[in-house]
């Protein structure tokens, strides 16, 4: 409003925002129309005056018509650098030593960089949605790896409500953005005494991770797994490659960068098809879609499709089961650290999957094809450090969905379950440690641990808490025991779902379920649980011999199924769906099951796992014993 000439008053008159921070946006503005107008500042004055107001090198770059790099350039030539000033933990009252900065453009500087052998890790950035603490454990650990290698360990983060940015994590702590100019201005700081190894930028996740290009640029060392190796991961047809020189499946795939595209590759692929922007984290914007009519709303509204932002497009492998790897590399040798089976099937984000270390269903033959599979890919990408690598079970026959030569957000839940400090590791590989030195050999597990995702689902008004390929997990907790059942019952409890013990189930599942309705509904018959559905699933389990009454859908009128899930009488629900018009049909029963506080699940192995939980509690009483008690 204030850019198409509206005045403060009149912007607080119809906002009622504060005139103080109107003030601030118009003197920005202002700053703006003078650089339109005159171009780039010329006096180191003008420049520190614009650097001061917050305008970053990118942003001036598109106000003037110039390149960042161009930018960057005109700026150090005038002599204008940030300065960095040391948080004072002191009161005012003596010299604060304590070395955690933030930068100004004033003249003087008290970074004071030591002279000592150094490492920059970049930390994580806000959390959000497919970005959480995992990465900031991991940056945690790559700073307790230096200390324990004499090295200095300097962390770049701008959040404080992480455990990198305390006072004992790190040797040097620097809150900053985590963007190429920030991250360049520190690391020439830095540079000026001591000796600088490398950068560290696999363990923060995807916000780091965008910057090795531009740090690699720049002529920055970048430790661990090469640029191009990350490159290759994320780039379709490159990975491609690698996986048919390393004679490895994946599932049916095109790639768009047009509709027109997007349509025959998804004819090509066969529907349903898994649509992704490319270069994403958390799954944004991923959509499962059934026909042609949904592909193209999906490709006009939900991304923009183009050269430079191709869209993926996956076989669905309806009913596979997904797998988790993480594994351990010096570039030479390979340490599978965790195979994770999860409980949700494929075309379930994993970070919204529960999974289970290690795996409670797959047969040893397909677990050493996938060890065998996860070292052959390491060693193709050359890693150093982490690799994460996403499979898919369909038929015995093994699939690679994609490979990540990073830390993942299940490195603390391996390190946890297998007694191994994975990041730790990781983070000594990739300053040049040797895999070996470590002694690190597969042993056999006598417990199994869970890994459940916490939703955020009862915080919002309106929300469906139906799962699929976009992350939407805010959190996760960890159930562990010596048997499949009292660990699930235990995860279960820690996201804050307790699971009946009797009363009534519903149970309503898609078409493609129903072959496995009979089993479920007569292993709830079996824990002593009533059993409701509607007509269709009715006949199902009436026809399979299983006891069952009919209910009404909502839409066939009253009492329906939510009424009687509002009245009390149903205890579990279980209620899987797909396409369009069943997702808005069923709504209101996940929707009802959620504010009421019942158990719901909308996957069939999430139903299964809840009844060999409720089986499990039925006998001894739940044991608590400390982590270590499980090495």
């Amino acid at each position: 409003a204030l850019r198409m000439g509206m005045s403060v008053e009149e912007v607080h008159a119809a906002s009622k925002i504060d005139p103080w921070f109107l003030d601030q946006f118009a003197e920005l503005i202002a700053t703006e129309k003078k650089l339109e107008t005159n171009g780039l500042p010329q006096a180191t004055a003008d420049w520190r005056f614009v650097k001061a107001q917050g305008f970053s090198d990118k942003r001036l770059a598109k106000i003037a018509g110039k390149t960042e790099l161009e930018v960057r350039a005109a700026r150090r030539a005038a002599g204008v650098r940030p300065a960095y000033k040391r948080i004072d933990t002191c009161a005012a009252e003596f010299a604060s030593p304590t070395p955690y900065m933030y930068s100004t453009y004033e003249v003087e500087c008290e970074a004071a960089p030591s002279a000592a052998k150094k490492i920059i890790i970049l930390g994580g950035g806000p959390n959000r949605i497919g970005q959480g603490i995992e990465f900031d454990y991991c940056c945690c650990h790559a700073a307790f790896a230096c200390e324990e290698l004499g090295i200095e360990s300097i962390m770049v983060n701008c959040n404080p409500e992480t455990v990198s940015t305390d006072y004992d994590t790190s040797d040097r702590l620097y809150f900053e953005p985590l963007t190429a100019e920030d991250v360049l201005e520190i690391i020439e700081t830095e540079k000026q005494s001591g000796t600088l190894l490398g950068v560290i930028v696999q363990f923060g996740g995807q916000t780091p991770l965008k910057l090795a290009h531009p740090l690699e640029q720049a002529g920055v060392p970048i430790l661990g797994t090469s640029v191009d190796a990350i490159d290759i991961a994320e780039d379709r047809e490159r990975f491609k490659a690698l996986l048919n020189e390393l004679n490895m499946l994946q599932p049916r795939n095109a790639i768009a960068r047009t509709e027109a595209e997007a349509i025959l590759g998804a004819q090509a692929v066969g529907y349903p098809v898994v649509l992704r922007p490319s270069y994403v984290l958390g799954g944004r914007g991923m959509e499962i879609v059934y026909d042609q009519p949904s592909l193209e709303r999906y490709v006009r509204e939900a991304v923009i499709v183009s050269g430079d932002n191709p869209v993926l497009i996956d076989q669905y492998l309806r009913d596979a089961i997904e797998v988790d790897v993480d594994a351990l590399s010096d570039g030479k040798d390979v340490f599978v650290a965790g195979i994770m089976e999860h409980i949700e099937e494929a075309g379930i984000h994993s970070g919204d999957s529960a999974c289970a270390l290690p795996p409670y269903t797959l047969p040893a033959e397909i677990i050493a094809k996938i060890e065998a599979q996860t070292i052959a890919m390491a060693k193709g990408l050359k890693v150093i450090g982490l690799i994460n690598i996403q499979y898919a079970i369909k038929d015995d026959t093994i699939y690679v969905l994609e490979a990540n030569p990073r830390a993942s957000r299940t490195a603390p839940f391996v390190a946890k379950a297998v007694g191994i400090p994975v990041a730790r590791i990781a983070a000594k590989l990739q300053a040049g440690e040797s895999l070996a030195s470590f002694g690190l050999k597969q042993k056999k597990l006598n417990h199994v641990a869970v890994k459940e995702a916490v939703f955020p689902f009862a915080r919002f008004a309106g929300v469906d808490p139906i799962l699929g390929p976009e992350m939407r997990s805010t959190g996760e907790c960890m159930g562990i025991d010596t048997d499949f059942g009292h660990a699930f019952l235990k995860s279960q409890l820690g996201a804050g779902m307790r699971l009946p013990s009797g009363g009534t189930a519903f149970l309503s599942v898609k078409d493609s379920h129903k072959p496995a309705l009979a089993e479920l509904g007569r292993n709830f018959v079996r824990l002593g649980f009533k059993l409701v559905a509607t007509e269709g699933c009715a006949k199902v389990l009436r026809d399979a011999g299983v006891p069952v009454e009919r209910v009404n859908k909502v839409m066939e009128g009253r009492p329906h199924i939510v009424d009687a899930m509002i009245n009390g009488d149903i205890q579990l629900v279980v209620n899987t769906t797909e396409g369009a018009q069943s997702l808005a049909d069923s709504y209101s029963i996940r929707r009802t099951a959620l504010v009421s506080n019942i158990s719901y699940y909308t996957t069939i192995a999430g139903a299964r796992a809840a009844a060999t939980a409720i089986e499990a509690a039925e006998g001894e009483t739940l044991q608590v014993k400390p982590l270590q008690a499980y090495a």
